[in-house]
C-alpha cells in the first residue's frame, strides 16, 4: 500500500506541476484538519467509503479510522460536527432521516456520487412463471402467500431490511396499505444472515421473496430477470415525507421505491471551511456496476479489510487519470479560496 501511495503521490505531483497548480506537500489544504468518515455496519459500504478516504489523504487531511453507526443516528452525528462525512447518504431514501438532522441548514450534499440505486421486492423466477406472479399485491391470496411460507405459519415470509435503514417504514406501510398483513409477515433481523438463507433455500429449489437493492453483490447471484424478478407493486404509496412521491420507473414499471443517487454526506460548517474538501465531495463518482463487482468480491471471501484496501488500490490505479483529475481540481479549488 506504501509502494502505491508514493507512486500515485508522485504522479499527482508531476501531473500539478505540469499543470502550473504545484502545492508543497506543507501547504496541502488538509495539513492538520482531522477527519472522521462513518458507515453502517454493512462492510459492503467500506469501498466507497475508503476511496474517499484515500482522495482526502492525498489533499493531506488527517482521517481517522471509519466508524460504524446506522443511519439515523450517523445524520445526526455528522450534522452535530461529531463526524465529517458519510459516504452512502441515499436521497430519497434517507429523507426522513435527512430532515430530522437539520437538512440543508446543517448538512451538504453536492453532487451525485453513485447514481441509478434501485429498490424493490423481488422472489424467484421459476415461481414468478409457474404462478403467473407479478405483482406483490397478488400475496393477499392466501394458496400463493404460503408458497413463500418458511416457518409453518401459512403466510408468505418477506425478508426485508433492517432496522434503522429506511426501507423499514416503506415495506411496512405497503403491508398495510396493500392489505397484505394478514398473509405476509415483514422477516427483519440481521439482513446479511437472513439472505446467507435466502440463497441456500434458492439454491435447494424452494421459492424465495425478499427485499433488495443495487449496488449489492446479491444482483450479481441473484440477477434480475435470470434467477429472479422483481414484483411491481399496484400504485407509488410512500410514507412520511416521500409521500405523493411517483415510484413509477422508466421503464414504465412500479416497484415501490423511487430510483435513488447517493450522495458524500457532510458537515456544513466542515465544507465551508474547507473548499478542496468540498469540491472533492461534489465531483467524485464512482459507476454503480464497479460497486457491485467489488461487493461481489467480497461475498465470495475476500472480505477482510485488507481485501477491501486491495480493491481500493485497483480501483485507483485502473482509474488513476480520473482519481488524479479530482485531486487536482480539489487543491484548485482550495488554492482559489485561499487566494481571495
Amino acid at each position: 500500500m506504501k509502494k502505491l501511495n508514493h507512486f500515485a503521490r508522485t504522479l499527482l505531483v508531476t501531473t500539478l506541476i505540469a499543470a502550473g497548480t504545484f502545492v508543497h506537500a506543507s501547504d496541502l489544504p488538509g495539513k492538520g484538519v482531522k477527519v472522521l468518515p462513518l458507515q453502517s455496519s454493512l462492510a459492503e459500504e467500506t469501498f466507497q467509503t475508503q476511496l474517499v478516504v484515500r482522495a482526502l489523504t492525498e489533499l493531506g487531511y488527517e482521517v481517522q479510522p471509519i466508524e460504524e453507526i446506522e443511519y439515523p443516528l450517523a445524520h445526526l452525528t455528522v450534522a452535530n460536527g461529531d463526524a465529517t462525512f458519510l459516504a452512502n447518504h441515499w436521497n430519497p431514501h434517507h429523507a426522513e432521516f435527512y430532515k430530522s438532522a437539520g437538512g440543508e441548514a446543517r448538512l451538504s450534499r453536492e453532487g451525485v456520487f453513485v447514481s441509478g440505486a434501485a429498490q424493490g421486492y423481488m422472489i424467484d423466477k421459476k415461481t414468478a412463471d409457474a404462478y403467473g406472479i407479478k405483482d406483490l399485491s397478488q400475496l393477499s391470496d392466501p394458496k400463493l402467500a404460503k408458497l413463500f411460507d418458511t416457518n409453518g405459519d401459512g403466510k408468505a415470509d418477506l425478508v426485508g431490511p433492517s432496522a434503522g435503514w429506511g426501507g423499514e417504514a416503506v415495506v411496512n406501510h405497503q403491508l398495510k396499505t396493500f392489505d397484505l398483513n394478514n398473509t405476509v409477515n415483514y422477516v427483519q433481523g440481521n439482513y446479511p444472515a437472513l439472505i446467507a438463507d435466502t440463497l441456500s433455500r434458492f439454491k435447494q429449489g424452494q421459492p424465495v421473496l425478499f427485499y433488495a437493492w443495487t449496488p449489492y453483490w446479491l444482483s450479481n447471484v441473484l440477477r434480475p430477470g435470470q434467477e429472479v424478478v422483481w414484483l411491481e407493486v399496484p400504485r407509488s404509496a410512500m410514507p412520511g415525507v416521500q409521500a405523493g412521491t411517483d415510484t413509477t420507473q422508466a421503464n414504465g414499471k412500479n416497484y415501490g421505491f423511487p430510483i435513488n443517487n447517493q450522495y458524500i454526506l457532510a458537515n456544513k460548517t466542515f465544507v465551508q471551511n474547507n473548499p478542496a474538501a468540498a469540491k472533492l465531495f461534489e465531483i467524485m463518482s464512482l459507476p454503480i456496476d464497479d460497486i457491485n463487482r467489488q461487493n461481489r468480491l467480497m461475498n465470495e471471501g475476500e472480505n477482510r479489510q485488507q481485501d477491501v484496501a486491495r480493491h481500493t488500490d485497483a480501483w485507483i490505479k485502473a482509474h488513476q487519470a480520473t482519481f488524479d483529475g479530482w485531486i487536482q481540481t480539489a487543491l484548485q479549488a482550495g488554492q482559489a479560496a485561499k487566494s481571495e
